[in-house]
């Protein structure tokens, strides 16, 4: 009992002091817990951070996503999958790959499905390219890439892009080195909106090793309409080293539920099958792919692309002619090259109810959304040109 009388005094002090804040909660006698070891890389590397959300009567217009509902019997499948959540997918999506070789004249091994197209370039690179090795791809380009070929442990090797914003193919065959692993090519260029020609393409594999890996990175294949466009459907079998990305966010409305398909060697698809996070692809996903791709829906999606499409030539030439100087457009976005005012325009823009994706010190990229959005977003650019 003597102990507890000259303690609690003490104690009571002690307390008073931490409310009028003239001690720390944690003094310096007591052990600071240790730090958790990080690779130094990874703990420095900025997450992938999604547009802010739009204002409540305003439009989204950062992330890029079909800005209509799913059709109602792709709506009907997601749903009817639901339900059965409590199972796990089908590990591999072998109904989903069966539809898609039948499509692609390929078959059923040398298609892969993963969570979105940017699940399958992080298996990709995880699959070929670690500590000493590099990667080259253009920039700007897709914002995910630096991350992951850092998450790698591999080191990016930046292209700057041509005076138009599009990949300078010729620079990006010469940074290749014995350390290149992997290189990538993004064609329509996200978020520039130029695409790389059938043309340059083909001289530039001409120049590429073909023992490095190369993805076509084609997110935004449907809303292209430039014939002389690459066409990675074209080139399947003809490259040993060559693998084509696309998705089901862009076109197909389903960006929700995460799910994009690759096509290549079978070699180089089960190297990145082993990288794979075991059933990462949903039966909800593979269920709204699935039914996406039956003739009727995939109708009915696909006018919605060319609609999109048409609205997007619309959107860039209104802005031409207020006198921004924007270039080629062949996704589902436009680009403004703003350079050092990016945020003062990005800022000005959500203002007036319209968010884009900044990039600073470079452009705003602007998704191409519903019809109402583009009287505003024309008629806020018009006053900031």
């Amino acid at each position: 009992m003597t102990f507890r009388r000259k303690r609690i005094p003490q104690l009571w002090q002690r307390v008073a002091r931490e409310r009028r804040g003239t001690v720390d909660a944690v003094t310096a006698s007591e052990p600071t817990p240790p730090q958790v070891r990080l690779r130094p890389e990874i703990a420095a590397l900025p997450p992938y951070r999604q547009g802010r959300p739009a204002p409540a009567d305003g439009f989204k217009l950062s992330s890029n996503e079909n800005p209509w509902p799913p059709v109602p019997a792709v709506e009907a499948a997601i749903s009817t999958a639901a339900s059965e959540v409590h199972r796990y997918p089908d590990a591999t999506a072998l109904l989903l790959r069966e539809r898609l070789a039948e499509r692609f004249g390929v078959s059923v091994d040398e298609v892969l499905i993963g969570a979105g197209s940017v699940s399958l370039i992080a298996q990709f690179v995880l699959a070929a390219a670690g500590p000493g090795d590099e990667v080259v791809y253009s920039w700007r380009s897709f914002e995910a890439y630096p991350g992951l070929v850092t998450v790698a442990g591999a080191t990016s090797v930046q292209v700057p892009n041509r005076p138009d914003h599009g990949h300078d193919l010729d620079a990006m065959a010469a940074a290749v080195t014995d350390r290149t692993c992997v290189v990538i090519v993004c064609s329509p260029n996200n978020p520039t909106g130029v695409p790389v020609t059938a043309d340059e393409f083909e001289r530039f594999m001409a120049r590429v090793p073909a023992d490095r890996l190369v993805l076509l990175d084609e997110a935004y294949a449907e809303f292209v309409r430039d014939p002389a466009s690459v066409d990675g459907s074209a080139l399947i079998g003809r490259y040993p080293n060559l693998v084509v990305l696309r998705t089901f966010s862009k076109a197909y409305g389903l960006a929700g539920v995460r799910v994009g398909y690759a096509i290549g060697p079978v070699p180089i698809l089960d190297a990145a099958r082993a990288t794979a996070i075991p059933l990462g692809v949903t039966a909800v996903a593979t269920a709204g792919a699935l039914a996406a791709l039956e003739p009727a829906n995939e109708e009915e999606l696909l006018r919605r692309v060319d609609m999109l499409a048409e609205r997007r030539e619309a959107v860039r030439d209104a802005l031409i002619e207020q006198g921004w100087d924007i270039p080629v457009a062949q996704g589902n976005f436009v680009w403004l090259p703003t350079g050092d005012r990016t945020m003062e325009v990005a800022e000005a823009l959500f203002d007036g109810g319209i968010v884009a994706r900044a990039f600073p010190g470079d452009g705003i990229r602007v998704s191409v959304g519903e019809h109402e959005s583009v009287d505003v977003l024309l008629r806020l650019l018009g006053e900031l040109v």
